[in-house]
């Protein structure tokens, strides 16, 4: 057993994070109980393109690390041992021997109006938890936890679902297509949904765009399409918006869905975001992707999560695709996604829910930055054979039955 410790939730903007410099160093400190083990730190930070220079940590005083960057361009777990970690309060510091900004960046979540991170201008002499971030302007806390050996994480949070009797369900149902709507075998409605969906928008990364939108269907809906959104920009909108949209769409007419995360492994570029549909009548959760409108059959059944990851690198004979597919298949991104990711199984190898599907009701639950960087919202819950194979920096795993369970509101 070990239990992870943090102070922050993973809520990352990348456009509000903190630049590090040999006078500019960030400081975060973890308040730990007695251990007689090493420990696991884990920093959530990015080197830029160009860096050759490691990422220097200290701990209560003494250097304890010095990371070579790697995935050069993007926020990735680097993690590394400790021992000598004290009971109370432990203190860890970054830096790197660039003199201006231009070698780490340390991911922080923005919004604690008292955070134990601090920032200095001047190696250190002095500290301040105000006025953070590379521009000086947010308050936040530095995305560093600390799993030991003591300790045990706490099991995972229950699902929520948007209550049936949201006022958000009538202006959205408005807007669904009528094969949706209407009674009918609940195959028929989901793939209606899923390829109306799939020909709404071109997917567009955090590469291709600037501002991030917002888990909100109607939005997104709004946004999307015509490329226009927060601030007059381009809007990110991207698998996981295609899949957030579908659940709450799903849910406002009466059909129990959830957001489910993928990804070959942590940090890597191969991951998805796709949706889960509760089938009654077969008693298990099945895997819906609306941005490449893919269903998932075997002898014509629709296949659960766990029927997919067994499927292995087959994949491809069990995916029937739909209408929508065909309005993706014009970006040849997607089309390469589809060819070298998806059919092959390669982003099914590890899995997660994301607990929350009351998108609508409670959107300030939703991160703000999900797929623009790697993986590390505490909201997501792995299985419990991940939490060996490299998942640590996250608090909830669970086990067959937790996934598996039918939805109770």
């Amino acid at each position: 057993m070990s239990r992870l410790y943090y102070s922050e939730e993973g809520r990352v903007m990348p456009s509000l994070c903190e630049e590090l410099t040999i006078f500019r160093r960030a400081r975060k400190t973890l308040t730990l109980p007695a251990t007689n083990a090493p420990g696991t730190v884990y920093i959530l930070a990015r080197p830029y393109p160009e860096n050759n220079a490691p990422l220097r940590v200290s701990m209560n005083g003494a250097e304890v690390a010095a990371l070579k960057p790697t995935r050069r361009g993007a926020y990735s777990w680097y993690e590394f041992s400790v021992e000598k970690l004290k009971e109370g309060e432990n203190t860890f510091e970054l830096w790197t021997d660039h003199t201006a900004m231009a070698g780490w960046s340390l991911a922080m979540e923005a919004g604690h109006p008292a955070p134990d991170s601090a920032i200095s201008d001047d190696r250190g002499h002095t500290w301040r938890n105000e006025r953070m971030g590379y521009l000086n302007a947010v308050l936040g806390e530095y995305v560093i936890r600390v799993r030991l050996a003591e300790g045990e994480d706490p099991p995972p949070p229950p699902m929520v679902w948007e209550n049936a009797d949201s006022s958000r369900f009538e202006s959205l149902r408005q807007i669904l297509p009528p094969a949706a709507r209407d009674e009918g075998p609940l195959i028929k409605r989901v793939r209606a949904l899923s390829s109306w969906l799939a020909s709404s928008w071109e997917h567009t990364s955090s590469a291709r765009a600037e501002q991030y939108a917002p888990w909100d269907a109607e939005t997104l809906l709004a946004w999307a399409p015509g490329q226009i959104g927060h601030n007059g920009k381009r809007p990110v909108a991207m698998c996981v918006h295609y899949a957030a949209a579908f659940v709450s769409c799903a849910q406002a007419i009466g059909i129990p869905a959830r957001c489910a995360v993928l990804t070959e492994a942590v940090n890597s570029f191969n991951g998805h975001f796709v949706a889960e549909v509760w089938f009654d009548h077969l008693r298990k959760w099945v895997v819906v992707d609306p941005n490449t409108d893919a269903l998932f059959l075997k002898n014509g059944i629709p296949m659960s999560m766990d029927e997919i990851q067994a499927a292995g690198k087959n994949l491809k004979t069990h995916i029937e695709y739909g209408r929508g597919t065909e309005f993706q298949r014009t970006f040849p991104h997607i089309v390469e996604f589809m060819q070298e990711n998806l059919e092959k199984g390669v982003c099914f190898q590890h899995r997660s829910v994301w607990f929350r599907s009351d998108l609508l009701e409670h959107p300030e639950f939703s991160p703000p930055a999900h797929g623009s960087l790697s993986y590390c919202e505490i909201g997501l819950v792995w299985e419990q054979r991940d939490r060996e194979t490299g998942f640590g920096m996250f608090p909830h795993f669970g086990n067959k039955d937790y996934f598996n369970a039918a939805p109770v509101r």
